[in-house]
């Protein structure tokens, strides 16, 4: 190799490694995805190295592009550390940024918080993943993600970002077509809607365990917002947090002042795209949220029961 890459190759290199495809990083880059392409194809060719596996999924860093990755992380974080210092005001937040969060607290929290964030940066878009499980960190699914257990190896910025409880709800047609419950112990008459246990993406999610009796449960679903509409239908009784409740649904809380089980979410994203004022914005509303809005994630509303 007789010449240095450019670093505007290199970051035409990252992007591609965390978008995954041609169309992911040039939106991140917004230019033309043959750009992309011809800028990889350089690269490779100057370092003499193939850096991607191309596939019709996309592209897969190469064992040789993983090596490089370490390096073009800190070139660009060198870079976004001299443009803050020189340039003396925050960079604006600019580009693509792709935020995994559970399907439900997507849905009813995260996705109308992201209006107002969009109207204040003009020039940032979100790619909002809601996923029946977690996002995927370690091979770039997202930037960041909203998860219940923090990742236990890699390296990444973690913060708990609310710690929330679970209620019971019933449908008033399900609660008036059963026996009453008054009791903890009344429970073990009763029907559930749960998720398919089997496919549980974390052990956290077993939620029903906290009862101390196997449930009958009548509907797994692999997504809590299927649930929470079965149980308004009165099909049986859910364990869910507030915000995933709709008023309009009519759920009543049950046995709220005796039971409950209680989780945390965590924030997390690699340290490398931590650094990056597009991530840093999603992050910081994400936090200010959380912090200015306890009740969301603690109270179940009115009692039944």
């Amino acid at each position: 190799m007789n010449t240095l890459p450019e670093w505007t190759d290199l970051r035409f290199f990252l992007e591609l490694a965390r978008a995954g495809t041609l169309s992911g990083a040039s939106r991140r880059l917004n230019v033309e995805h043959t750009t992309v392409a011809r800028r990889i194809d350089r690269l490779e060719i100057q370092l003499g190295s193939t850096l991607f596996d191309r596939s019709r999924e996309g592209y897969q860093v190469t064992e040789m592009g993983l090596a490089l990755l370490p390096h073009a992380e800190a070139m660009e974080s060198a870079a976004l550390a001299a443009t803050e210092q020189l340039g003396g005001a925050q960079i604006s937040a600019r580009g693509v940024v792709r935020l995994g969060v559970p399907e439900i607290f997507g849905t009813r929290v995260v996705a109308p918080l992201l209006v107002g964030l969009l109207q204040e940066h003009p020039e940032l878009s979100v790619d909002l993943l809601l996923l029946p499980r977690f996002a995927n960190l370690a091979n770039r699914e997202a930037d960041l993600g909203v998860m219940l257990e923090p990742p236990s190896t890699g390296r990444y910025m973690v913060t708990k970002l609310a710690t929330f409880r679970l209620y019971l709800y019933g449908a008033p047609s399900y609660l008036a077509s059963h026996p009453p419950i008054r009791q903890r112990s009344d429970l073990a008459q009763h029907d559930f809607v749960d998720y398919v246990q089997d496919r549980l993406a974390s052990s956290e999610l077993s939620f029903l365990d906290e009862l101390g009796f196997t449930p009958r449960r009548r509907l797994c679903c692999t997504g809590m917002m299927a649930q929470c509409e079965a149980a308004a239908l009165g099909l049986g009784l859910v364990l869910a947090p507030p915000y995933a409740i709709r008023p309009e649904s009519g759920l009543l809380p049950v046995l709220q002042t005796s039971f409950h089980a209680e989780r945390s979410f965590w924030l997390a994203a690699p340290v490398d795209l931590y650094r990056l004022p597009r991530v840093r914005v999603v992050w910081n509303l994400l936090r200010e949220y959380s912090e200015q809005h306890p009740p969301l994630f603690a109270h179940a509303g009115a009692q039944a029961g």
